[in-house]
């Protein structure tokens, strides 16, 4: 086969700024309190950059506000997010966005 064939149709990642939107969230599975932050009564907010891919799906992420005990709990959950595919002048793109985690106690 010829080699990056089809991958050379793909194009880089565009960040949704401006006009353009973070793509609609069509899938989204609740992260998992970690017990150990449960008993430390830890709380709060972790800030992700995620990068979806032609079809939507979360193909990577990055923290951007950390908070130990919930980092690894509220990535798990956001890589299995699914996002409307984002297409722009007739083809599918990935996007580059950012996503928040919200852990609060019952």
């Amino acid at each position: 086969g010829v080699l990056g064939g089809v991958l050379g149709e793909v194009e880089a990642p565009i960040r949704a700024v401006g006009q353009i939107k973070p793509p609609k969230l069509i899938k989204e599975v609740r992260p998992i309190y970690p017990e150990i932050a449960r008993q430390a009564r830890v709380e709060g907010v972790v800030i992700i950059e995620a990068v979806t891919d032609i079809y939507g799906r979360v193909a990577n992420v990055k923290i951007l506000r950390s908070i130990p005990l919930l980092d690894q709990s509220a990535v798990d959950a956001v890589r299995q997010w699914v996002y409307e595919p984002m297409i722009i002048n007739g083809r599918p793109r990935g996007v580059i966005f950012t996503v928040t985690v919200t852990f609060r106690l019952k």
